[in-house]
C-alpha cells in the first residue's frame, strides 16, 4: 500500500531533499508552504509533491489538514532555523520552532484514536541541544543547549520523548550540520563558497566572516533526508552525524583550495560584529547508533561537499 507523508519546512533544504528522497522510494507526499513562500521557485525546483499553504503556528489550520490527509507519518522540519537570529528573537523561535511539535504530536495522537491506525512523527532535531557538552555528543549526551535556537529544538526533542512515552511512534532525528548549495546565504558555509565564487570570478575581492576557529560536524543534506525517511521505520532518538568535525578556517580553506587558490588570507577579513554570544566550540556528533538502527552512514565527506557548493555557486 502507498504511504502518505506530511513534510513541515518541505521548501528549506532539508525538507525539499526529503520529498525527492521520499518520492524515490514510493511515497506520496503533501507538504506545508509558509503562505507567500518562494523558495522552491527561487531555486527553480520542481518538487512532485502537494503544497500546502499554512502557517506552522496555526494549530487548528494544521491540526485539521493532517487530520483530512491521514498521514502515515509527519515529518516535522519546519519553523526558523538561525541560531545567530534566534538571539533576537527569543518569542518567536520558542512557538514556531519548539511549540508547534506540539501541535504535531497531538494530532498525531488523536489521528491514531480516531482511525484506529498509528500515525508516526520524525521530528528533526538538532545538535544545538547539546550546548557546549564535550564531543562526541551522542544519543547519551545530557541535553543543555546554549542559544534560543537550540532550547527551542530541545522543547520539541523533550515533547516527543513525552509522546512515545504515550504510544506515539515518534523520532528525534538529531541532525549535527548539514549542508548543500540549497542551503541559504544567511548561513556561514554558504556565505563562503557564494563569496569564494565571487573572488574567483572578480565579482568581488574580499570575504568578511566571524569567528574561524568553531568547529562542526559537515554532512551531505541529502544523505540527512534519507536518515529521516529512515527514522520513519523506529521510534527513538538518533544521532545524524558524520562523526568528524573541520573549523570554518578549514572550511575557507578547503572553498579556495578548490578553485586553486593556496594562500587565502588576502581575501578574508574578520569583523568582530559577527561573532556570537555564546558560540559552541565544537559539535561532533557519534553516529554508530544510526548505523545500527536504521543502516544509515554519510555518503558524501567534508572536501566533496565544499566543492560541490562552490561549483554549484560559480554556475550561478
Amino acid at each position: 500500500m502507498t504511504r502518505v507523508a506530511l513534510v513541515t519546512g518541505i521548501a528549506g533544504q532539508t525538507g525539499s531533499y526529503l520529498a525527492e528522497n521520499l518520492v524515490a522510494h514510493g511515497w506520496v507526499v503533501h507538504g506545508l508552504v509558509r503562505p507567500g513562500d518562494t523558495s522552491l521557485s527561487d531555486l527553480g525546483i520542481s518538487l512532485d509533491a502537494d503544497l500546502h499553504e499554512l502557517d506552522l503556528v496555526d494549530a487548528p489550520a494544521v491540526a485539521a489538514l493532517a487530520e483530512r490527509l491521514e498521514p502515515d507519518t509527519i515529518f516535522h522540519l519546519g519553523g526558523l532555523t538561525s541560531v545567530g537570529a534566534s538571539w533576537a528573537q527569543p518569542h518567536e523561535y520558542a512557538v514556531v520552532t519548539g511549540a508547534s511539535t506540539a501541535t504535531i504530536l497531538d494530532t498525531a495522537q488523536r489521528l491514531a484514536e480516531r482511525t484506529g491506525r498509528e500515525t508516526g512523527v520524525v521530528h528533526a532535531s538538532s545538535a544545538e541541544i547539546f550546548g557546549d557538552a564535550p564531543a562526541p555528543q551522542d544519543e547519551s549526551t545530557p541535553i543543555g543547549p546554549t542559544n534560543p535556537y537550540g532550547a527551542a529544538k530541545a522543547l520539541g526533542h523533550h515533547l516527543v520523548q513525552a509522546y512515545r512515552h504515550r504510544g506515539v511512534r515518534a523520532s528525534n532525528a538529531i541532525l549535527f550540520n548539514h549542508e548543500s548549495p540549497r542551503r541559504p546565504p544567511t548561513f556561514v558555509t554558504r556565505k563562503i563558497t557564494q563569496g569564494v565564487a565571487s573572488i574567483v570570478d572578480g565579482r568581488a575581492d574580499s570575504l568578511v566572516l566571524g569567528a574561524l576557529d568553531a568547529r562542526r560536524d559537515w554532512g551531505w543534506a541529502p544523505d540527512y533526508a534519507d536518515a529521516l525517511r529512515r527514522c520513519a521505520e523506529v521510534a527513538e532518538d538518533l544521532v545524524i552525524a558524520t562523526g568528524e568535525s573541520h573549523s570554518i578556517r578549514d572550511f575557507v580553506e578547503a572553498a579556495f583550495a578548490h578553485v586553486g587558490i593556496d594562500d587565502w588570507s588576502a581575501f578574508v577579513r574578520q569583523d568582530d560584529a559577527l561573532l556570537r554570544p555564546a558560540d559552541i566550540a565544537e559539535l561532533r556528533g557519534s553516529p554508530l547508533r544510526a548505523r545500527q538502527a536504521i543502516g544509515w552512514e554519510p555518503t558524501v565527506r567534508f572536501r566533496e561537499i565544499v566543492a560541490r557548493m562552490v561549483d554549484a555557486d560559480r554556475a550561478l
